[in-house]
């Protein structure tokens, strides 16, 4: 007869130690891949909440229509304003400056209805508008490089403005992209009068549109646009889409996010297993004790499953307040990559998930060592000390359903099946692959022969002999060091990226909308104040790809449905060139290149990857608008280009005969000997602004600190959700370590009867856990390296970089930890009374 739930209830909760003695290593292991998965969760929720509801300001509109070099013609205008109000405006760099100073803008010309959505707060806590007259709103950053106050004039091109203001918020800043430059917002018509809006000058024209009610959706406007302006170059975005790159960003950092908190609960369940394994063993006698007394092995399973439970649940919850608690810091530490609100966020459906796979998790990994303790008679379970206990296939098939539960779980609650499923797929394919490793180690360590000296003979006779815990200790130790190398390797192959030789390449200087005939002139300015400056230039103009492929049977863009894969350059327009020598950096792998001046048939030189991806070969035809203006060329031939050059790269180089009528004018890189001194490349900057105001100069050294602080964001991003493996790794190797030292009672005592020193018994466990975990390093460095790897350059499509060193040392402090760790867990073992230990077992 079965014990009534609140009789087991009672022996369960008398039995549990207020301190949960014995279940901590199952409460730490819940707890970690809980808090996780919350934060994880909280975490993309709250973002894509934010970019969800904010749409509409952080784009500026419904809807942005963006072209280049050009403005809308009156046929465009009039079919855009029949959706709604309309809101236009340029974007370009600049030149600001004063008689003593210069400075590169990013120069943002708004007309009176910006913004239509959201407002411009400025430092002195005004709300305010478009700026009128020659009134500027300025950034700090820019104010100070100006020396200039609020008030005071300085010019921008051939126009002066006056500073009226200092911009705090600026709504729409996230749509607008990476900054080479700090804002200045003046009011539409003022670029024109600063003569930077000549033809064949680089800008952008932006045009929103605030929906009128009753008009579609986005997306259906979308479509009726480049349907009715199929050769028009536009760019169009969303509100839906209104930050591509935010939306790319947290795309990455949700995937990547989504491994980790996957891993965590691969190496939580491990721990889990382990502990329960433990705890059980340590309960054995009162197991014993329960059936001699008519307990039947239901009744096993209610009480210890009521404690399990409880632990587990416990550990669940309390994952979920750390999981919210830590929100703010991750978010604190992504301010300025993505929109996500300060403060505690509360996203019910992300923590319910996450205390389920909690739950599912101490289910899955628990059952097998509950299920396997019912089932044998209380002789047997006195005597497992010593004789250990069979496999109990019934236990292992619980643990199989809960884990295809889990499997489950993840793949209909992802955004990214294939990623969870491959992941999924790979970590159990990993637990496979230790398995076989366990089993091979002991057979290897039974046939290998017998050393000569008795610790170590000890110490493989260990990891052979009937009961040995070798399995488990590989699995944990096995997973437990991988989390190590992926912790490593990923940071480092950030720091790798961060740290490229782009900064010892990069040009100082790169300078647009240099006129044709002010070459010369140029080169002379640049060079009365810098002898030895390399200064190259090359034309340089915008236009969209039309059509490409066989003369015969060209594929028009907009007949596409959608853009293949690495085809980026068919949307929109793109820079284009044209050269009578292949470009430094550049390799031709297919075709050959014109001679200087050449004069026959229209001729084109596409980028190799671009080529592949539409399937674009040499003597097919390529088609592009300049502005208005359909132009075809033949594929001469197909480059590899060397895109971290940072000098001028183009998808599309024309031959000379091509484009070079086209309205244009040139870009410039210029390389100072040594990098120069600050006040010399002050003079250098007004000179140019005083020869050529409508140029317009970016500084190359202010994009790449720019670039490091975004990617050191997402650095310690990685690196604080990548130590969560750690810590269940830790906590894993911990559990190994505390369970395995419970089976070593026994030995141990015997050891010491037999006349064993302290430093032998100790020297034994540190031979034994050496020999392990030496072997299981190469295993640990492949799956970690592997996992890293993915994560590096599937997920954010960095290069792959790690520093092996940084690699290596951080495997050899987890090896050291594993050393200590067993160290630490064999003290109590040499305290422990033979007396009693023996009686006990």
């Amino acid at each position: 007869m079965s014990l009534p739930l609140k009789a087991a209830w009672a022996i369960a909760r008398r039995d549990l130690n207020a301190r949960f003695r014995g279940l901590r290593l199952l409460l730490v292991c819940i707890f970690l891949g809980t808090a996780a998965l919350a934060a994880i969760g909280t975490l993309t929720t709250a973002i894509a909440r934010e970019l969800a509801a904010s749409g509409q300001e952080l784009l500026g509109g419904d809807l942005e229509v963006t072209v280049w070099q050009r403005d809308l013609s009156p046929a465009e205008r009039e079919a855009m304003e029949a959706y709604g109000r309309v809101s236009s405006g340029f974007r370009m760099q600049a030149m600001a400056s004063t008689p003593d100073s210069a400075a590169p803008v990013e120069l943002k010309a708004v007309d009176a209805r910006w913004p239509m959505f959201g407002q411009l707060v400025l430092a002195d806590g005004r709300k305010v508008g478009a700026p009128t007259g020659n009134d500027a709103w300025i950034a700090r950053s820019a104010l100070e490089r100006l020396g200039i106050r609020v008030g005071e004039s300085f010019r921008i091109g051939g126009a002066t403005v006056r500073a009226a203001g200092v911009i705090a918020d600026e709504p729409d800043r996230l749509s607008e992209g990476f900054q080479l430059g700090p804002t200045i917002i003046v009011a539409a018509d003022m670029p024109a009068a600063a003569g930077l809006t000549q033809p064949g000058a680089l800008y952008e024209s932006k045009h929103r549109i605030a929906f009128r009610s009753g008009v579609g959706s986005p997306d259906a406007v979308e479509a009726a646009i480049t349907r009715k302006f199929p050769n028009a170059g536009f760019n169009v975005r969303t509100r839906d889409k209104a930050s591509p790159g935010a939306e790319r960003f947290v795309r990455q950092m949700s995937d990547f996010l989504t491994l980790v908190g996957l891993a965590a609960l691969v190496i939580a369940g491990i721990g889990i297993a382990g502990g329960v394994s433990s705890y059980l063993d340590q309960r054995r006698a009162s197991i014993a004790t329960l059936k001699v007394l008519g307990a039947t092995s239901g009744d096993i399973v209610r009480i210890y499953a009521m404690q399990i439970g409880v632990a587990a649940l416990a550990g669940s919850l309390a994952g979920l307040v750390a999981g919210v608690a830590v929100t703010p810091l991750l978010a604190r530490a992504l301010a300025g990559l993505l929109p996500v609100a300060s403060g505690f966020i509360i996203a019910p459906g992300a923590l319910a998930l996450a205390g389920a796979y909690g739950l599912l998790v101490a289910f899955a990994f628990a059952a097998a060592p509950l299920l396997r303790a019912r089932t044998f008679p209380a002789m047997a379970l006195m005597r497992s000390g010593i004789v250990p206990l069979a496999r109990d296939w019934r236990a292992l098939a619980a643990t199989a359903l809960g884990l295809a539960a889990i499997c489950a779980l993840a793949l209909l609650t992802t955004a990214q099946p294939m990623l969870s499923g491959g992941f999924l797929a790979g970590a159990g394919g990993a637990l496979a692959l230790l398995a076989v490793l366990g089993w091979a180690i002991q057979a290897t360590a039974r046939r290998l022969p017998r050393p000569a000296n008795p610790l170590l003979r000890s110490a493989l006779a260990n990891i052979h002999r009937p009961g040995a815990p070798t399995g488990a200790l590989v699995t944990a130790l096995g997973f437990g060091l991988a989390a190590f190398v992926l912790l490593a390797a990923v940071q480092s192959a950030i720091d790798g990226n961060i740290a490229r030789r782009v900064p010892n390449e990069a040009p100082d200087y790169f300078v647009l909308d240099v006129p044709q005939d002010g070459e010369a002139r140029f080169g002379e300015v640049v060079r009365s104040q810098f002898p030895a400056a390399k200064i190259r230039s090359v034309p340089t103009m915008r236009g969209a790809i039309l059509a490409y492929g066989p003369k015969d049977r060209m594929t028009r863009v907009a007949d596409r449905k959608e853009i293949p894969e690495g085809a980026w350059a068919l949307r929109g327009e793109r820079g284009l060139t044209y050269a009578d020598t292949a470009p430094p950096g550049n390799r031709v792998t297919e075709g050959q290149w014109w001679s200087p001046f050449h004069r026959g048939e229209p001729l084109v030189s596409v980028d190799a990857d671009f080529a592949k991806a539409v399937g674009l070969k040499v003597g097919d035809y390529l088609t592009v608008s300049i502005l208005g203006v359909e132009r075809t060329a033949r594929v001469a031939s197909l480059r590899e280009i060397d895109w971290e050059s940072m000098g001028f790269n183009f998808t599309l180089v024309f031959s000379r005969n091509a484009i070079s009528d086209a309205p244009h004018k040139l870009a410039a890189t210029i390389e100072l000997p040594d990098k120069g001194d600050s006040e010399a490349q002050g003079r250098l900057l007004r000179a140019l602004v005083k020869e050529m105001p409508s140029s317009s100069v970016i500084e190359v050294g202010g994009i790449l600190v720019e670039a490091r602080k975004l990617l050191e964001q997402v650095s310690l991003a990685t690196l604080a959700a990548a130590a969560v493996t750690v810590l269940a790794g830790l906590a894993v190797l911990m559990g190994a370590i505390a369970a395995a030292r419970a089976a070593r009672t026994y030995d141990t005592v015997m050891l010491r009867v037999m006349g064993a020193s302290r430093r032998q018994i100790l020297l034994l466990q540190l031979a034994e856990y050496g020999l392990l975990a030496g072997v299981l390093a190469l295993v640990a460095l492949l799956l970690g390296g592997g996992l890293a790897w993915v994560v590096i350059t599937q997920l954010f499509e960095f290069d792959w970089l790690p520093d092996w060193g940084e690699v290596l040392g951080v495997l050899g402090l987890g090896l050291a930890l594993v050393l200590a760790f067993a160290l630490a867990g064999s003290l109590p073992l040499l305290r422990a009374k033979p007396a009693r230990a023996l009686r006990e077992l």
